[in-house]
């Protein structure tokens, strides 16, 4: 792996970086700064001068509190909260670059509160480039996306009131149906529809399944119907990219304008980071030209955002570093196999995409005893789920799989001989 940006830093590296990046905002204490309407932490609860602080370049970053409003990789942004901002700007063109194969420079990003935020702004964004650029209407434009696709695409249906297609994804290999694709365009086309944002995903949160964005460009493009395609890798984004090297799910693919990261899955950062990166260009499209008074003006969901979750992100990637974050995913990789490989052996139907770490279960070899007892997660909370899903991170050791295996195996063995388990 050639990476450009990413490498790995001792703590001691990461301390003084992350210092001088604190000691370049604001202070409070040296400067007089009459118009900010935010400070540090409240002294009175959240004590400074703690000598464990230090050590611990993240939690000083917390009390000093610094405000990441707006885009940083495009320029003129909140002086006051320079240093860090610049930290994030590093986030976004490392991850741009050495993990989703973007040329230098040529992406806009933030790191957003999350998922459901990064592909709401792509589909905003998308929006209003089709408005202002082909004079669509409303009416004109459509969200479209597999069947298994996160439940933030009819949330930005709702919000930015545009209809939504899924598309019906094959039972077994959950892969798009081309047929019921090209169906789909037809009746949205028929239905006046004649600008698609594509929602593709890299890694579905149910099932880890991955699209093929291809399709969309094959299928769209036999119509001559305008698109952009937005990839869904808010949970596949820090693993398949590695795991699946040679892949064209990147910005090496032209027809990718966008991309969702998700740092509080597979990177174990703190919830609420998410991560939007876009090709340099789109992201003016969702400028608020009313924020006048925030440097750089303000062109994302969120508004206002704490730059520690950006100094979390830049942590835990430096920490590791490429070879390092390789073993990681390969030993989830590893224990993943183990799994699927015991579910073979006593008979169990699942799903499992071979570089992804979830497995999803048919819920008729579960019962409800079971999936309490292990935590699986049900595709559904209504009515009887299809579905059980298994997602193997840092705390499923090979141990906890392993007592699971023995009493799914159990319960196999009594259900053959007539003996039902309760769903």
């Amino acid at each position: 792996m050639k990476m450009k940006y990413w490498k790995k830093l001792t703590h001691k590296q990461q301390d003084n970086i992350i210092t001088a990046a604190l000691e370049d905002n604001v202070d409070y204490h040296k400067n007089i700064s009459l118009g900010i309407p935010v400070s540090k932490l409240d002294q009175n609860v959240f004590y400074e001068h703690a000598s464990f602080l230090k050590d611990t370049p993240l939690l000083r970053a917390y009390v000093q509190n610094p405000n990441h409003i707006g885009c940083h990789t495009l320029g003129h942004s909140e002086s006051f909260f320079k240093g860090t901002q610049k930290l994030e700007s590093e986030v976004i063109e490392l991850l741009s670059v050495d993990v989703l194969g973007a040329g230098v420079e040529s992406c806009d990003g933030y790191i957003a509160s999350g998922g459901t935020e990064a592909n709401i702004e792509a589909a905003w964004i998308y929006r209003n480039y089709f408005i202002e650029e082909f004079g669509a209407a409303h009416n004109e434009i459509a969200l479209i996306s597999s069947a298994d696709t996160h439940y933030s695409v009819d949330k930005a249906a709702n919000l930015l009131y545009l209809r939504s297609y899924r598309v019906a994804v094959d039972e077994v290999t959950r892969s798009i149906v081309p047929s019921i694709l090209d169906d789909t365009i037809q009746k949205a086309a028929g239905e006046g529809i004649k600008y698609f944002i594509v929602i593709s995903n890299m890694g579905t949160t149910m099932f880890g399944s991955v699209d093929d964005p291809d399709l969309y460009v094959e299928y769209l493009g036999n119509y001559n119907l305008q698109y952009k395609i937005h990839i869904d890798g808010a949970f596949g984004g820090f693993i398949f990219p590695l795991s699946c090297p040679g892949n064209k799910i990147n910005f090496t693919n032209p027809h990718i304008s966008s991309v969702t990261l998700d740092a509080h899955k597979m990177l174990q950062a703190p919830y609420g980071t998410g991560i939007f990166i876009v090709r340099k260009g789109l992201m003016q499209y969702v400028c608020t030209k009313e924020a006048r008074y925030v440097n750089g003006m303000d062109i994302t969901l969120s508004g206002s955002r704490s730059g520690t979750n950006a100094i979390a992100v830049w942590m835990i990637l430096f920490t590791y570093g490429p070879y390092g974050w390789l073993e990681k995913i390969n030993k989830l990789l590893y224990r993943t196999k183990w799994l699927c490989g015991h579910l073979d052996a006593i008979g169990v139907d699942y799903y499992r995409h071979p570089d992804m770490n979830i497995v999803a279960v048919r819920a008729v070899y579960i019962s409800k005893d079971l999936a309490e007892k292990y935590g699986l997660v049900p595709d559904t909370h209504e009515g009887e789920p299809a579905w059980y899903k298994i997602v193997v991170m840092d705390h499923v050791d090979i141990d906890s799989l392993q007592e699971f295996i023995a009493e799914i195996s159990e319960a196999q063995v009594k259900f053959a001989s007539g003996v039902k388990h309760e769903k």
